[in-house]
């Protein structure tokens, strides 16, 4: 557990100070914009332009059910389970379409068997209890999969 928060920091770290390219960190041998840890996700259904290149998408139903329970929560307005849910998320290493500071909001997506909040979290922009412009990311920020309608 430690170790995971250790690294989450080093992630977020390198995401605020913008070291690290947004492909420099990739295997090669991977295809643009994938994560060992999105393979579990069915493969996106198309890519959609957007100010920071092509952005993945994924359905509703091609998400992790709790992930359908966070969006769920979003348009209630909560309650979360977590105190840090619906905080700004600044969008440092620009993977989102930029936005005035406070657009974006971060909510978790809870990780079954994990011990802490894990890496999985939807991302939203606009007025509070929209989900209309959301993005799922599994690895803790590093990519995005734009939420389709």
């Amino acid at each position: 557990m430690k170790r995971a928060w250790a690294f989450s920091c080093i992630v977020a770290i390198s995401a605020i100070l913008g070291g690290c390219d947004k492909d420099g960190s990739r295997n090669a041998t991977q295809e643009p914009g994938a994560s060992a840890s999105q393979a579990q996700l069915a493969p996106a259904a198309s890519e959609t332009p957007s100010a920071s290149g092509a952005q993945a998408t994924v359905t509703k139903a091609q998400l992790p059910g709790e992930a359908a329970e966070t969006l769920r929560l979003i348009k209630a307005g909560g309650p979360f389970p977590f105190g840090e849910d619906g905080v700004l998320f600044r969008n440092s290493a620009a993977l989102l379409p930029q936005h005035p500071r406070g657009y974006y909001h971060a909510y978790t997506v809870r990780t079954p068997g994990s011990a802490d909040r894990g890496q999985r979290r939807i991302v939203c922009g606009g007025p509070r209890r929209q989900t209309g412009n959301c993005y799922y990311t599994d690895d803790y920020y590093a990519s995005f999969k734009r939420i389709a309608e």
